[in-house]
């Protein structure tokens, strides 16, 4: 069925971009997507969505960046954010079994 859908897709597409009636369509469908983008209900739905966005940022930033540090901590191997000793910070390398020492 994928197959199926995905050759539907290609010969719509081959035919919009590849054939000289399907390019006049493809440039109809273009001002039409224009036109419908620079309508101002769409533009109000936009900037409401924007609105939107930046609160949930604002709300959601410091949960999503203590998830990353806590999913790059155990991509690490490490329970703990930090070192056993402070002053020393092993790095490991891949080509290089035994571990630097900063």
């Amino acid at each position: 069925m994928k197959g199926k859908v995905a050759f539907v897709a290609g010969a719509g597409l081959g035919y919009l971009l590849g054939t000289r009636a399907g390019r006049g369509q493809f440039d109809k469908l273009q001002a039409w997507a224009g036109d419908m983008w620079k309508d101002p209900r769409v533009q109000g739905y936009v900037q409401d969505f924007e609105v939107q966005a930046r609160q949930f940022a604002r709300d959601q930033g410091a949960v999503l960046k203590d998830r990353a540090v806590d999913a790059a901590w155990s991509a690490m191997g490490q329970t703990t954010k930090t070192p056993a000793d402070p002053d020393e910070i092993v790095v490991e390398d891949e080509l290089d079994p035994n571990a630097r020492r900063f």
